[in-house]
């Protein structure tokens, strides 16, 4: 197999964080030096360029951004929560899909291969839904992008870029796999969270039926990864 040049998921991760902030999208017009300035995104930028992953670059060397540096937008915790939630899950959902996009890449296990592919499809509809909730309920709101809410922060630590960087690109398919393992099961641990939080708190009913989903899948996903890691480690 053709060795592919692969970054860390430490910065994937947090390049899907930094395309909130960033000029990553044509419907973003943003001063570098306020790249963090979330308030300043329109409604057409939240629901049609920034959280769009589609045309992000695969070899991502160049970016040096981490997701445990991800700052809140401006004034997010004064948002309704249901926005708050809408938009934070986004940002959540946009890393365990670009991970498991660049896990496809470097893989050879064919056991993984349709599990990554399933985390794709599920949490990119997942995210197709949440931005036609944000059109309908709240146009026109700036980010309310919250690194604050429950779960967000869990597995940060295993996303540093200057720790993994060159580990990663090094390492054995096997090693590999087994690497995102560790780290795709703190990041789903985090979304269940979140879920279980918005269960509580959200007043639309579509949010509570969306975690009551977040929590089904992703806790049976966990279930097979530490299934899948106690055989590979074997």
């Amino acid at each position: 197999m053709k060795r592919i040049k692969i970054v860390s998921f430490a910065i994937v991760a947090s390049v899907v964080g930094f395309t909130l902030g960033c000029q990553s999208s044509s419907n973003v017009n943003m001063n570098s030096s306020t790249a963090h300035d979330h308030g300043n995104m329109s409604t057409n930028s939240m629901g049609n360029g920034n959280h769009d992953m589609a045309n992000m670059p695969h070899d991502m060397s160049n970016m040096n951004h981490d997701m445990s540096r991800m700052e809140s937008a401006p004034g997010a915790a004064s948002q309704p929560y249901d926005l708050q939630f809408i938009d934070t899950m986004i940002h959540h959902h946009q890393g365990a899909v670009m991970m498991s996009k660049m896990a496809l890449q470097k893989t050879e296990n064919d056991e993984l291969k349709p599990f990554l592919q399933q985390i794709i499809d599920d949490q990119a509809k997942e995210i197709a839904r949440m931005k036609e909730w944000r059109e309908k309920w709240y146009p026109g709101k700036p980010s309310a992008l919250n690194m604050e809410m429950p779960g967000m922060k869990m597995g940060s630590e295993k996303m540093n870029t200057s720790s993994h960087e060159k580990e990663m690109q090094a390492m054995a398919a096997k090693d590999f796999d087994l690497h995102f393992i560790d780290m795709m099961i703190p990041h789903h641990e985090g979304a269940i969270v979140m879920a279980k939080d918005a269960l509580q708190k959200a007043e639309h009913a579509e949010i509570k039926a969306l975690s009551n989903e977040v929590i089904r899948e992703q806790e049976a996903e966990i279930k097979k990864m530490r299934e899948w890691k106690a055989q590979w480690n074997k």
